[in-house]
């Protein structure tokens, strides 16, 4: 049998073909992909390649669907429960996933890269993805374009337990992409006393006030972000900052904007010929800072940002800018790449 998916044959190069539908073992799951989201991970593999995924490859890992096929030795799941699917999948069996800190394993295994990816009409999850992977049931009630985003959202709970918000708090976010708005939305809602986000172009600023519940907007470009942090928190600084962006300078800037003992997260990695940055560790010595990163989210964090959107406690709807057809992905990557709104979801 054949299926259509998107191959990304070389660099910058993708092609929507037939293919052979995936066959599944009896430990395995055949899942009829509903939606997945284009990620910034997504693009930098489509122009830069990623020393896990090898060409031709079927990239994609914010992804939704309905399982359709479910192998003999398979007890978790049943045909017909519609699922969400994340990114990183804990092997099971070294010293960081017995820990439970599976976004740690040194495999590094993940959807969309040693994994077949969510830009096809159907994708199978192998014996490890079932039983430790971040496969999730959904509601009824959820939307299969916002069951789709629970992978990002699990990333930044990832963060936000790394770097702890406490109620009162002044938290900075570095970056308005849809990562950094969902950050200062969650956030909020956790309890800060004043969450400030700040971006360099004026344009994606404007577009994140349509989606995001902070309280002070500050565009880099027009003005001097550390001094008008530092005049948001009396002088002192935020209690926590988060580097939402693939830029050197916001992680320099991000210690000058701390107070004294605040958290500070390099949540957004940076392109390789810049990964490389001189910080001031006089001032992370004498401010006494915790600097903390934040990579990818263990199955929990998937569970848990599931639980928050059927809730209702986090709504994902006004991230969700586009939809496109599979036959149109190069279009959905354009969009995407345009930054002319939030995420865009591929619908097989």
């Amino acid at each position: 049998m054949k299926m259509k998916a998107a191959v990304v044959t070389e660099l910058n190069s993708m092609e929507v073909k037939e293919v052979d539908r995936p066959v599944v073992d009896e430990n395995g799951v055949l899942v009829k992909v509903k939606a997945c989201a284009i990620c910034g991970s997504d693009i930098r593999i489509f122009h830069s390649g990623n020393s896990r995924v090898n060409f031709p490859a079927i990239i994609g890992h914010e992804i939704s669907g309905e399982i359709v096929e479910v192998g003999k030795n398979v007890t978790k799941f049943k045909v017909g429960e519609k699922v969400s699917i994340g990114a990183d999948i804990p092997c099971g069996e070294c010293s960081f996933c017995e820990a439970g800190i599976g976004n740690n394993c040194q495999i590094n295994y993940a959807m969309g890269y040693q994994f077949q990816g969510g830009f096809a009409e159907y994708l199978p999850l192998n014996k490890i993805v079932v039983n430790y992977g971040p496969v999730h049931k959904i509601p009824d009630n959820m939307t299969f374009e916002e069951a789709a985003m629970a992978e990002p959202l699990g990333c930044v709970l990832n963060a936000l337990e790394l770097s702890p918000i406490k109620l009162g708090d002044n938290v900075v976010i570095i970056g308005a992409g849809p990562i950094g708005c969902m950050m200062a939305n969650v956030v909020k809602k956790m309890g800060a006393a004043k969450v400030i986000l700040v971006q360099r172009s004026k344009h994606r600023l404007e577009m994140a006030k349509k989606v995001v519940n902070a309280d002070v907007f500050i565009c880099s470009s027009e003005e001097n972000a550390i001094r008008r942090v530092l005049e948001e928190t009396g002088g002192l600084g935020a209690d926590v900052i988060f580097t939402a962006c693939p830029a050197p300078e916001a992680q320099q800037d991000a210690l000058l904007m701390a107070k004294n003992r605040a958290f500070v997260n390099f949540f957004g990695g940076l392109p390789k010929d810049k990964e490389n940055v001189t910080l001031n560790t006089n001032t992370i010595h004498y401010k006494e800072l915790f600097i903390t990163g934040a990579h990818g989210a263990m199955p929990i964090h998937h569970q848990k940002a599931i639980d928050l959107m059927a809730s209702g406690t986090i709504d994902v709807k006004p991230f969700i800018t586009a939809s496109f057809p599979l036959d149109q992905i190069s279009e959905a990557f354009e969009r995407a790449e345009s930054h002319d709104g939030m995420r865009v979801i591929v619908k097989p």
